[in-house]
């Protein structure tokens, strides 16, 4: 069993005392592609007239993943999928990969019918503890559609930055199919306080795969 520091406590804490759903966090596994597949699709690409916070079905068609693609993530190196679990039951995921001094983050989902009560945020913020601490990372980064103007203030409130980066909509990814015209993507980014990058780095702190 691994000994956490009392810094390195302090950093979990409020997490997990967070009424938001999540009971327990840990690193997806081959077993969960079934479950996280459907969870990213219910939360980006619900049917029509389906509740939730937020979704694209009204800008982009199609499915956003499926299950070669998360097998291709979690076979990557420095690449994870995080997941947020409720008795078990799977309810929020994030995909991390290291990308030199950075973290790019993405495929946040929380299942539609807790959106708007705070998991969303937890599981944010849980992804960019494991960035900081496991990958070291500066910066996460992160990718949106630049319509959705209600995602991108969600993500300002959490102190990312517009980096004035716009693209096309990535149509050969195989993430669904624009409905619109000139569907565009923009570039967010969050630089991690010094302070806490140093307080990681001094406490020699590092997450263990089999504890999650």
């Amino acid at each position: 069993m691994a000994v956490f520091t009392q810094r390195r406590f302090a950093l979990l804490k409020p997490m997990q005392t967070q009424h938001t759903g999540i009971d327990k966090y840990r690193i997806a596994n081959k077993s969960d592609i079934e479950a996280i597949v459907k969870l990213v699709n219910r939360a980006y690409r619900p049917a029509s007239g389906a509740s939730g916070w937020t979704h694209e079905s009204g800008l982009v068609s199609g499915n956003r993943t499926n299950d070669s693609q998360i097998t291709e993530i979690m076979s990557k190196p420095d690449s994870v999928i995080l997941v947020g679990l409720s008795s078990s039951e799977i309810i929020a995921c994030v995909h991390i990969e290291k990308m030199g001094k950075n973290s790019h983050l993405g495929m946040l989902a929380v299942s539609p019918a807790l959106q708007g009560v705070g998991t969303g945020k937890q599981m944010l913020a849980h992804a960019e503890m494991y960035a900081s601490v496991n990958f070291g990372s500066e910066k996460c980064v992160i990718v949106v559609v630049s319509s959705r103007t209600e995602l991108i203030s969600f993500y300002l409130r959490r102190n990312y930055q517009k980096t004035g980066v716009l693209k096309d909509y990535p149509l050969s990814a195989g993430v669904g199919t624009p409905k619109l015209a000139n569907l565009k993507i923009e570039v967010l980014e969050k630089q991690f306080k010094i302070a806490a990058i140093n307080a990681v780095t001094c406490a020699k702190t590092k997450y263990q795969r089999r504890m999650w």
